[in-house]
């Protein structure tokens, strides 16, 4: 009997046809940012001076379009389309091939893709500039200022009460350069870092903050794979996660959110195979407890990671009852299952102590002011209002004198994350999965961006990245995951 394909004609599959998509969003991509974020000049200049001696001086002048983008980039990028129309040739071969053999072959295509633009464009950008400028082919703050602030870290000094004035920071951007009276991040992302700064600085001379981001990225999209059931749901989420448009700019270019969707993701895998141990209850506590841990992490790092907290409580609450319910007593079953609920996730709350509190404790008005005031808009030298959310209605009704100026947003992210967190908390009790905690939590965050001074786009990035896992995340059966919880409990 002729197969589907032979009777119908060859359909690529889903899977090629999402790769192609986001392949050619990568590279648009890449493009338009070096084109926005560097000057051309400087970019083929530090370029040549990369490749001398490695590409002959006439093959790098016909390379260097300047319609385009730098030789190297196009090289990535004849690459990866290159591995593109081998993933086609699979795809077409694939009613000839066993499943498994189609898959894994995908699997490394996809891998080597994902290598090819996001690691080897992230690789570029850390050679150019370590031959250029301390401030150059690097974010801000996920990299020049994590740095500086390793740097104090080490010299003993406070980085929330410090200025990066002195720093290469100072070189960096020319406009509303507020951050440089700010950190706006938690203790974790300096001093997780801080050990492979000093590895680098021994071992080759130099550290790139972005050495850390690709390899926690390295290992999420690993994570990622395995929190999926199916092969088809694992190729997908490595493609949507590995080319996510947004995020993969911000492993190339150094913003931090990558390292705090690490802490998340190595969480959510915990907390899964926590759950999968129902003969084994000392090893679900152990896996549960470091589940916990590393959640806590992920809130000591970015304050996006709080937003999770909500619902990992009532799913953890939810699934410490009967389920479904017993109509006897629900009010005591309900303080029982709360009071568990509490016992589950302390080793989150005992982590982001340990790691914010020290700090805090040392200067709690200087580090308020940067993690909070400053993105508020009510710090003496406040963020400035910008983005692709509600803060551009402000703008146009000339609701303020200028950009840096103080606007009540706190009312608009409550009118919308408030009814938000309701129905989220409530689709969580009726469904307690992973899936809905994760779904609850990047609606909520959503809301609360779009209604708040600024909603950047490396935050739909990240986003984008919660929502792929809430999508392909093998989700648990409810009852067997409180029968489990129970177990658990009582041991």
């Amino acid at each position: 009997m002729m197969s589907q394909k032979h009777a119908s004609g060859y359909r690529p599959s889903g899977d090629a046809l999402l790769l192609f998509i986001l392949l050619v969003a990568r590279v648009r991509i890449d493009t338009l940012a070096e084109w926005a974020a560097i000057p051309t000049s400087m970019l083929h200049r530090d370029v040549a001076t990369l490749l001398s001696g490695v590409i002959p001086g006439h093959s790098l002048a016909l390379l260097s379009d300047r319609q385009t983008t730098d030789p190297i980039t196009l090289l990535l990028i004849s690459v990866a389309f290159g591995l593109f129309v081998v993933y086609l040739a699979v795809d077409l071969l694939c009613d000839r091939l066993q499943p498994s053999t189609t898959f894994w072959i995908k699997l490394f295509l996809v891998g080597a893709i994902i290598g090819t633009l996001v690691f080897g464009q992230t690789v570029l950008f850390i050679g150019l500039r370590h031959i250029s400028a301390p401030a150059a082919y690097a974010h801000d703050g996920g990299v020049v200022q994590t740095e500086a602030t390793i740097g104090y870290l080490l010299a003993g000094v406070n980085p929330y009460v410090a200025d990066y004035r002195e720093t290469p920071m100072a070189e960096w951007g020319t406009e509303y350069r507020t951050a440089l009276d700010h950190y706006p991040y938690l203790p974790w992302t300096f001093l997780f870092s801080a050990p492979f700064y000093l590895l680098s600085s021994a071992a080759i001379g130099w550290f790139d903050q972005r050495i850390v981001y690709l390899l926690l990225f390295a290992i999420t999209l690993m994570l990622a794979c395995h929190l999926t059931r199916s092969s088809g749901h694992q190729l997908s989420a490595l493609i949507v996660l590995g080319l996510n448009p947004i995020l993969a700019s911000d492993v190339i270019f150094g913003q931090n959110d990558p390292f705090v969707l690490f802490w998340i993701v190595l969480g959510i895998w915990l907390l899964q195979r926590s759950e999968e141990r129902i003969g084994n209850v000392r090893g679900r506590q152990v896996l549960h407890a470091l589940s916990m841990t590393s959640l806590g992490l992920a809130c000591a790092s970015k304050p996006t990671a709080w937003f999770l907290v909500p619902f990992l409580i009532g799913y953890q609450w939810r699934t410490a009852l009967p389920y479904p319910m017993s109509t006897v007593h629900p009010v005591r079953q309900g303080i029982v299952g709360l009071a568990r609920s509490v016992k589950c996730v302390w080793p989150l709350a005992l982590t982001f102590l340990a790691v914010t509190g020290p700090w805090f404790a040392w200067h709690p008005g200087a580090m308020i002011d940067d993690v909070w005031h400053w993105s508020a808009g009510t710090a003496e030298t406040p963020y400035q209002i910008r983005g692709w959310g509600f803060s551009n209605f402000v703008l146009a009704l000339g609701l303020v004198p200028n950009r840096l100026a103080y606007w009540p947003f706190w009312v608009v992210e409550s009118v919308i994350a408030g009814p938000l967190l309701t129905v989220g908390l409530w689709r969580l009790w009726h469904n307690p999965a992973i899936p809905t905690m994760l779904q609850g939590y990047a609606i909520l965050l959503m809301g609360f961006f779009y209604g708040s001074r600024f909603l950047n786009e490396n935050y739909l990035g990240f986003l984008l990245a919660v929502f792929t896992l809430a999508f392909f995340i093998a989700g648990s059966n409810p009852g067997d995951s409180a029968t489990t919880r129970l177990q658990a409990a009582d041991a």
